[in-house]
């Protein structure tokens, strides 16, 4: 029976997979605990193991195999890594280089700026780029301040003539632009209004005329008091009506019979400037019909911005021009708001129009004139340019073509120059072409390989 056992033992090892390994080693252990057993078996038993141990020796090769893989595995991944770090190594080395390398680069730029720091430029650059220089001194400037303005008609000697009740339009007498001078008729019209105060006068007056004949004494006081107040208010209210003395002492003759009708006369001297209407035309109490306008004396409106602190004194003067034309105005009025619509600040000037060079509606340019009450230095609006870090440059002439930028703070502006500090007089500055100048410094301090 032990016989057997090995015999399917072996038949075990020959066909069993490798997954089955630790079970071929427990039945061999079980084959020694018998081969201990039995001595006579030991030489068969012996050969049964010793064929196993072959099996078992093949397998010892493959395991050695595998591990020499291993190894060479374990070997490579080695060699790799040393790579690596030999690569890891030369990239810090290659890093180290480079920042050596951009270290002597930024003192290459920093030396650089240093000697960009001013440009040379040659009479002829200097000619085709429009430089002007000029010596800075500390004087009184005279200057000017621009607004911009619109003629208006005088608002003391200007007159809109409208009806005082809803009329009817039936002649007008005047044309447009013409002058006209005061008491001249302008326009008749019609009011069944004004026929009715014109009959209440007519009814009014002949009373008046017999009780003030008959004296208070006769008639008493009642009656002449009642006819007085009578005849007064009949006359208020053909004087508020827009009808003269000479149209209510016209109701006075009895042959006048056109009640109803009226005139409308100039009020004072002038030209007219507007005629809105037809004839025919039914026109409500207080709509204009006719503007009068004295221009020998015309309104100046000048519009300054909102943000101007300067002070304007009554009376000073200013400069007007207009279509060509140039007057001198003189400050009169000054409003204390802000104008709604253009958010400015209004200043109002008179202008004097002999002549009646200018008109109403006119566009102007306004340039008020000051001086400064002490010596300032100052430089035109052209010499000032913004450094690389922002603040405000001059560029000053140090010696023939060479020039160097120096910050400069800004004062109030006057006119057309800038009050600066940070400069002395008697340098030379560039007036004109500084943009140029700045762009010659900036190419002086451009990096190529932008380090």
């Amino acid at each position: 029976m032990k016989k057997t056992l090995i015999s399917v033992f072996a038949l075990t090892l020959l066909t069993a997979p490798l997954s089955f390994v630790q079970a071929e080693e427990d039945a061999h252990q079980e084959a020694g605990h018998d081969h201990a057993a039995s001595g006579d078996d030991h030489q068969e038993v012996t050969g049964e193991e010793g064929e196993y141990k072959e099996d078992h020796g093949e397998e010892g090769e493959h395991e050695e195999e595998g591990e020499h893989e291993e190894e060479g595995e374990h070997e490579e991944e080695g060699e790799h890594e040393e790579e690596g770090d030999h690569e890891e190594e030369g990239d810090h080395e290659e890093e180290g280089d480079h920042e050596e390398e951009g270290g002597h680069g930024h003192e290459d730029e920093n030396g650089g700026h240093e000697e960009a720091a001013t440009a040379s430029i040659n009479a002829k650059q200097k000619e085709l780029a429009g430089i002007e220089v000029a010596t800075l001194e500390s004087k009184h400037v005279d200057y000017e301040i621009y607004a911009p303005g619109e003629l208006l008609t005088n608002g003391y000697t200007s007159y809109h003539v409208s009806p005082r009740v809803a009329s009817v339009v039936l002649r007008r007498h005047v044309e447009l632009g013409e002058h006209v001078t005061k008491g001249q008729p302008l326009v008749t019209l019609f009011s069944e209004t004004v026929a009715q105060a014109q009959a209440d006068y007519r009814k009014a007056f002949p009373e008046w005329k017999r009780i003030s004949g008959l004296g208070r004494s006769v008639v008493g006081d009642q009656r002449f008091n009642t006819a007085k107040a009578n005849i007064e208010a009949a006359r208020a209210t053909l004087l508020a009506y827009g009808l003269n003395d000479d149209d209510i002492g016209a109701l006075k003759a009895s042959g006048v019979d056109s009640l109803g009708e009226y005139m409308l006369r100039a009020r004072v001297d002038g030209a007219v400037l507007t005629d809105e209407f037809e004839q025919g035309q039914r026109v409500e109490a207080g709509q204009p019909l006719v503007t009068l306008a004295d221009e020998s004396e015309l309104w100046v409106e000048a519009h300054l911005p909102a943000s101007s602190d300067i002070v304007l004194e009554k009376g000073a003067e200013a400069e007007v021009r207009a279509a060509g034309r140039v007057g001198v105005a003189t400050v009169s009025q000054e409003a204390h708001t802000i104008d709604p619509v253009t958010r400015t600040r209004i200043v109002r000037l008179e202008l004097d129009n002999p002549e009646d060079r200018f008109h109403p509606g006119m566009f102007a340019d306004v340039y008020f004139r000051f001086k400064t009450s002490e010596p300032v230095l100052a430089v035109p609006e052209t010499a000032l340019m913004r450094g690389a870090d922002g603040d405000w440059t001059v560029y000053v002439e140090e010696a023939e073509g060479e020039y160097e930028p120096v910050e400069v703070e800004l004062g109030r502006s006057i006119g057309g120059l800038r009050e600066v500090s940070g400069l002395a007089a008697g340098q030379r500055v560039v007036l004109r072409g500084a943009f140029f100048v700045a762009s010659e410094i900036a190419k002086g301090g451009f990096d190529p390989h932008n380090h």
